[in-house]
């Protein structure tokens, strides 16, 4: 077993499946002999040779429909998208190709095939470098939309998203990449696309939230323990398929709902949560359902990302403010 970030369990999920699969090939601008701008494919070029990791020009449409005709074709290609906010080029490709191939055929073709993008604030990167737009991509019926918050999770969804038969966008929180390590060995254990993971069980508020803001809410839900307020923690980790099963599980035994994102408020994964419950779970609500997000404007210069981006006092803020709700 190793200690192991973010960053390194999925460069070990990448060698896990090269090593068992030769169908598996990597593919983006600086993956292979650079380990690619945030060192998660290193040394799986010098590994596995030029046929199998494969360095492209920065041209995201080339990427994703050169992943396209690879996967219609028996391979099983990852590619690597450098930031979330490059990925627009690429955005024809994967409304009209990628995520309706399947349908477009009527189950002839499907595509197996995985697109990592670091996303998220936090890094004080220049502008298109701190996207969070998942919501644009969970809108598009055909992609599964994964995004890991821990070592272990980013490792067994990876897993699981190699092996999946059809596309599977990967959205990796680059805030954390290397912020924690957990201990891991090469144990073959996939996790389930399309379920929540309940990280903390309570009884009084649920706190739902995925990928980096992982972090500040729990810290809130440790900070309220103190108080003697019981939050249950729910991971998203899939946002398409969404998992609301469980969300109404944790929601008809609190009674209470604050969900966390990083991204935008307007037409949000947290709006669709928000949503869900109100049009279908309205008996179960004590007090409205609130959202803590980022703002409706584009993500600000690294001066002012702190502002945008939900903070622990703004968390605790709602929640308090939630529990006090007659």
């Amino acid at each position: 077993m190793q200690l192991l970030s973010i960053a390194e369990s999925i460069n070990l999920a990448l060698d896990h499946e090269m090593a068992n699969n030769p169908d598996v090939v990597l593919l983006g601008q600086d993956i292979a002999k650079t380990g690619g701008v945030f060192r998660v494919t290193q040394g799986l070029y010098e590994k596995y040779g030029e046929q199998r990791v494969l360095d492209t020009p920065l041209a995201e449409s080339m990427i994703v429909g050169l992943s396209v005709g690879m996967a219609s074709q028996g391979l099983r290609p990852i590619a690597e998208i450098q930031f979330m906010g490059f990925i627009f080029p690429g955005f024809n490709q994967i409304a009209t190709a990628v995520a309706r191939m399947r349908n477009r055929t009527r189950g002839r073709i499907t595509l197996p095939m995985v697109i990592r993008m670091p996303y998220g604030g936090g890094i004080h990167a220049p502008e298109h470098h701190s996207e969070s737009t998942e919501a644009l991509l969970a809108h598009l019926p055909g992609l599964k939309i994964v995004i890991p918050s821990s070592p272990s999770r980013a490792y067994g969804l990876l897993l699981a998203a190699i092996r999946d038969p059809d596309p599977v966008i990967f959205l990796e929180p680059k805030r954390i990449y290397r912020s924690q390590k957990h201990a891991l060995g090469k144990n073959n254990e996939a996790y389930p696309i399309g379920s929540c993971f309940i990280d903390r069980v309570g009884s009084d508020i649920t706190l739902v939230s995925w990928g980096a803001m992982l972090r500040e809410t729990h810290q809130v839900a440790d900070e309220l323990a103190k108080m003697s307020i019981d939050c249950e923690v729910i991971d998203v980790a899939t946002i398409s398929p969404l998992d609301m099963r469980s969300i109404f599980e944790s929601v008809a035994k609190t009674g209470r709902c604050v969900i966390v994102q990083e991204a935008a408020r307007n037409c949000s994964v947290a709006s669709e949560i928000a949503a869900e419950l109100v049009e279908h779970g309205l008996r179960l609500l004590k007090a409205p359902v609130t959202r803590i997000t980022g703002y409706d404007t584009i993500m600000p210069y690294p001066k002012m990302e702190h502002y945008y981006m939900p903070s622990v006092e703004r968390i605790r803020e709602a929640v308090l403010r939630v529990m006090e709700y007659q």
